[in-house]
């Protein structure tokens, strides 16, 4: 009963009649307080008289006002600027409306000062009565965080209207502890000024000595749509502050209003992307209404974010592949509970085995396949090579040739920059693939793609989650090579990119655009910092030299591929040689090797598919150069259709 008559008071009758009841209160002493003034507290009776006469009307007028513009439902912890216009419009009318009154109503009328005062009376006591509960519960809530131990001195990066909304949010809300002592711009004509009742302390480049001079533990960036370059500087300068820090959401410019202390994020390593993320709209997947989608590799980073999407964007039914069946199980739950009207088919399967493939495939019929079930470590494959084939490239051959033997429409391959000038075993693998799906396609009805793009942030076993585990022991974090850089995107731009660069009918190899990379030592030291940690103080970054099949940097074209033209944002297609005319033979010849186990016969045996591979000879060292990232344009020869891959002869 206790809180049924909480919920009536705070939006039913009881509470507007309690504040309209105050209102004629204060409009009575306002009008009283006018005479007074008028008169220097000695009225005279007929002015008393009128007084009497106009009080009922004004009561009416003001209150009839309130509760036209809603100010009757009043809220005295959120109340704003809208909410003071408001106020004072109201105001503004009631007095012209009295003159009115008075005029053609009595004759006796009152002084037109008493007009003005009474405006001034009433519109200042309503207002005290209706914004003094917020400030005053500010205060104190200030007043408290700044006494209490788990208070955190805070300030706030930007001063415009991403940091009013937070500071007004803090200043409001319970449950936090920020404790805001100013703000830092580079604006110059806020330098000095105040917002929120806190002072804009400096400018952003003085955070270090504003840290250290205040005590300050937090910093809090609320700057919308700040570019990556500017939340590097400002990790920079946090380097060896010990200091924690949030920003506010991407979104941020469509908030307005409804900013929460809760929707401040930590800085993560995607603030860092240099470039500005792609935004996705349903029309761009219009393909996969009430289609059958295959994707292997199912439970996997990229497989089940492919997974998620494509059952977003109204596919009918999925075929989910893959050898994990702990991950696959949970996936199919997952799928279940949020897409209850997509029938979801679990099914664990290995791509190695042709048969079961085709058979799958016979089944289900899907419409579009996406391939991304593969071996992906690279100093795994180095150690296990004839593993790397095996399934890289010879299980890529079974999926394609299902999709084929099947008539599916479209096949996306997952692929990745590592397979450009490889220095690894995975990587010249993953370009074996890229070959073999273009020979399937030579003399199939589908639709053949390979979609490459460099590394995924937050996918499994990927540097951001190996950095935030060792951060988490205390350190140190391992860093293969000062100057060691890559590409990265997040996982749904990723694979949002790979959908739509698949489903598009583009060209034989699309290339995402990933921006600049990033130099991983950086990415380290960032990431330090947003734990709240000093790299080189309280966690060191160690140097461990690239190890075995890695480069020192990624490039996602090769001299003799040329980027044609870019399809739509952000995805380029790029043509390469024609695959070799004698790619089965040498396929059977690739397998018989790989069956033997021998690593270094199994890494000549890629190197005939792939010249361009140069195995790393030591630590750090390859045999030649890597090659540029400028792709050179070369127009790629026509090739007769070659026949079906035929490894089942292999002894």
């Amino acid at each position: 009963m206790g809180r049924v008559g909480a919920r009536w008071w705070e939006g039913g009758p009881l509470r507007i009649a309690v504040l309209l009841s105050a209102d004629a209160t204060l409009i009575t002493l306002s009008l009283w307080v006018a005479f007074g003034l008028r008169f220097e507290g000695n009225v005279p009776w007929y002015y008393v008289n009128s007084f009497w006469h106009t009080l009922p009307f004004l009561i009416l007028l003001r209150t009839g006002l309130s509760v036209g513009a809603g100010i009757h439902r009043w809220s005295f912890r959120m109340a704003g600027f809208n909410e003071a216009v408001r106020l004072a419009a109201v105001a503004v009318t009631g007095t012209v409306f009295l003159g009115f009154g008075v005029f053609f109503f009595h004759r006796a009328g009152m002084p037109r000062s008493v007009f003005a005062l009474e405006f001034f009376s009433s519109t200042a006591l309503m207002a005290t009565v209706r914004f003094a509960p917020r400030y005053v519960l500010g205060w104190y809530s200030e007043q408290q965080r700044a006494r209490s131990e788990t208070s955190r001195k805070t300030v706030i990066i930007g001063a415009g209207l991403c940091g009013d909304l937070v500071m007004r949010e803090l200043s409001r809300a319970d449950g936090h502890d920020y404790h805001v002592i100013g703000f830092l711009d580079d604006d110059k004509a806020k330098l000095g000024t105040q917002l929120g009742g806190k002072p804009v302390l400096g400018r952003i480049d003085e955070l270090p000595q504003i840290v250290r001079k205040r005590d300050v533990t937090k910093v809090l960036i609320a700057i919308a749509n700040l570019p990556a370059s500017r939340v590097k500087h400002i990790l920079d300068l946090c380097r060896s502050l010990n200091v924690s820090l949030k920003i506010v959401p991407e979104s941020i410019t469509a908030l307005g209003d409804r900013l929460k202390a809760s929707m401040l994020h930590d800085v993560s390593p995607e603030d860092l992307l240099p470039r500005d993320p792609h935004v996705f709209e349903a029309e761009d997947f219009k393909q996969l209404r009430g289609a059958c989608v295959l994707v292997s590799g199912a439970a996997g980073s990229i497989g089940s974010e492919i997974v998620r999407q494509v059952a977003k964007y109204g596919a009918r039914e999925l075929v989910l592949l893959d050898i994990n069946e702990n991950e696959l199980y949970f996936l199919q739950r997952g799928l279940e509970v949020d897409y209850p009207d997509v029938k979801v088919h679990a099914i664990i399967a290995d791509i190695r085995e042709a048969q079961p493939l085709t058979r799958i495939g016979h089944m289900f019929k899907p419409l579009y396949v996406f391939h991304a079930a593969a071996h992906k470590h690279v100093p795994l494959m180095e150690t296990s090579p004839a593993e790397a084939v095996k399934n890289n490239i010879f299980g890529t051959l079974n999926m394609a040739e299902m999709a084929d033997a099947c008539n599916a429409q479209r096949f996306v391959l997952i692929s990745t920059d590592k397979a450009v000038a490889p220095t690894s075993v995975m990587g010249a693998s993953k370009r074996v693939a890229e070959l073999v799906i273009r020979h399937v396609a030579q003399r199939s009805k589908t639709s053949f793609t390979a979609v490459r793009f460099g590394n995924v942030l937050g996918s499994a076993g990927s540097v951001v989650p190996l950095f935030k585990s060792q951060i988490e022991r205390g350190g140190p974090i391992t860093v293969t090579h000062p100057d060691c850089t890559r590409y990265f995107m997040t996982i749904s731009e990723a694979v949002g990119l790979v959908l739509i660069a698949g489903l598009g009918g583009y060209g034989e190899l699309c290339v995402l655009d990933m921006g600049e990379p990033i130099r991983i030592a950086d990415l380290a030291a960032h990431m330090i910092t947003m734990a709240g940690a000093a790299a080189g103080k309280d966690i060191e970054i160690k140097f461990t030299g690239l190890r075995p099949g890695e480069k020192l940097f990624e490039t996602l074209m090769t001299e003799a591929e040329e980027q044609t033209h870019s399809v739509r944002k952000k995805i380029f297609v790029a043509k390469s040689p024609p695959p070799p005319t004698d790619l089965p033979k040498m396929l059977k010849q690739l397998m018989r090797i790989a069956e033997g186990g021998n690593s270094a016969a199994v890494r000549d045996a890629i190197k005939e598919l792939v010249p361009s591979y140069t195995p790393m000879l030591s630590e750090g060292k390859t045999a030649t150069a890597q090659a540029t990232t400028a792709p050179t344009r070369v127009t790629p020869t026509p090739a007769e259709p070659h026949p079906p891959i035929d490894i089942k002869s292999v002894n």
